[in-house]
């Protein structure tokens, strides 16, 4: 999805709304609109992003990401890939309330690559992989489950 028509058209009425108060004006307006542009994409990728996270959680098994290509944002519907079946700890329990809440996270970059890697191999979206791993730390750190990690690190 190209979004450069979506913000010409914000540029375009950015600057019929300046036209009116005069030459100044609209040159101001012109140079605000062309410093707006990368601010204004993000806000449209980030909403193409929850929007792409809130049709996830209602289909109930197909996923639906984003995609950034250079400077155009492709949508893409995938398959959710099945857990493999093991013998390992207990399932862990979904949070589907069905309200999404946005948190910023910073990583090291290094970590955000390991991250992504991990994700494509698993057919899925970086938000799907951290919510997984954030909802299985979140199980294993209730109350009375009888798991205790202790120990020393040092650099």
């Amino acid at each position: 999805m190209d979004l450069t028509p979506y913000l010409e058209g914000l540029r375009a009425d950015l600057a019929a709304l300046a036209a009116p108060g005069g030459p100044d004006v609209a040159r101001a307006a012109e140079v605000l609109g062309a410093s707006l542009e990368p601010s204004a994409r993000m806000v449209l990728l980030e909403a193409l992003s929850d929007a792409a996270a809130e049709i996830t959680t209602r289909l109930n098994g197909p996923t639906v990401e984003v995609r950034l290509r250079g400077r155009e944002a492709d949508l893409v519907v995938g398959r959710a890939v099945p857990e493999p079946a093991s013998s390992g700890p207990p399932s862990v329990p979904a949070y589907t309330d069905g309200e999404l809440s946005r948190l910023t996270l910073r990583m090291p970059e290094s970590l955000k690559a390991h991250v992504e890697q991990i994700a494509a191999a698993e057919g899925i979206s970086v938000n799907a992989w951290l919510v997984r791993a954030v909802t299985s730390a979140a199980h294993e750190q209730r109350p009375g489950n009888g798991r205790r990690v202790t120990g020393f690190y040092q650099a």
